[in-house]
């Protein structure tokens, strides 16, 4: 066995992260509560940031019950400020950061004709421009420590595809998105720091609970569309937990700019 294949003796030490310093944005919303718990629950050290200081301390509280080093930060990466402030604090507490999860963003659903430009700006602001501005300021970090680091943003099924009801800002914001992780996969293709995003498509939220529920206007929104899906069925957390942890590990060394459909196929066909 060469050096090379020493991981053969221990596959899974590929996913290990225990003592890694990680920052996750939009804590409080359910991927980045979900990123949270999973990056805890592996033995990171965690930043969590969101401005809800309720929803973000119930994060914190359900994290450390993993016996995990959980930092909160109230704050949002509105700005080049914030951002850079989000990382210095993460750096002062744990002495280092080797993995960013980009959680937060938002959504607005209006048909064009009714949606002011405003509108469309603050969804590009909220997924686009903050996504780009906290990938700025930990790469920054993370070539100045020289070890490289994984960074994970949020795209979406949408990414690729149009909706009929009024996404036209969601879907160019994800758009972007995918261009990002692309562009700086590239860009930091030699420095040991790697780009990628996961693009779900619905998974069980309390923002999509009620398409679960055996109501008859679930069942019809369902029956329509996992018609799409080869999968035959809605996406769950751990869903998303299996690709979060592949890409935040050593497991993913080979993978930059990738985006990874977390869709149960729907974007295949």
């Amino acid at each position: 066995m060469t050096a090379s294949a020493d991981f053969l003796k221990d596959p899974l030490s590929l996913f290990d992260i225990r003592g890694k310093v990680a920052v996750v944005t939009g804590a409080s919303g359910a991927f980045g509560a979900l990123a949270v718990q999973v990056l805890a629950g592996a033995g990171a050290k965690v930043a969590a940031v969101a401005g809800n200081a309720e929803a973000l301390a119930e994060t914190a509280s359900t994290a450390r019950a993993l016996c995990a080093e959980v930092l909160t930060i109230k704050a949002r990466p509105t700005d080049e400020g914030a951002c850079e402030d989000i990382v210095a604090e993460t750096v002062k507490a744990f002495g280092g950061l080797d993995i960013l999860v980009v959680a937060s963003g938002k959504n607005d659903v209006a048909k064009i004709v009714d949606m002011a430009p405003r509108r469309f700006l603050d969804v590009m602001d909220a997924n686009v421009t903050q996504s780009w501005l906290m990938a700025r300021a930990a790469g920054k970090q993370m070539l100045a420590q020289g070890r490289g680091g994984k960074i994970v943003l949020m795209s979406s099924a949408r990414g690729k595809l149009g909706h009929p009801a009024g996404y036209s800002a969601y879907c160019a914001s994800k758009s972007a998105i995918d261009g990002i992780t692309r562009a700086l996969g590239c860009e930091w293709g030699n420095t040991g720091i790697t780009v990628n995003a996961i693009a779900p498509t619905v998974f069980r939220s309390p923002l999509t609970a009620w398409m679960f529920e055996d109501t008859e206007r679930a069942q019809e929104v369902r029956k329509g569309f996992l018609a799409r899906v080869p999968k035959g069925r809605l996406g769950e957390p751990q869903d998303l937990a299996g690709p979060l942890l592949f890409l935040v590990s050593r497991a993913s060394d080979f993978y930059t700019g990738h985006i990874l459909d977390a869709d149960g196929g729907y974007t295949a066909g």
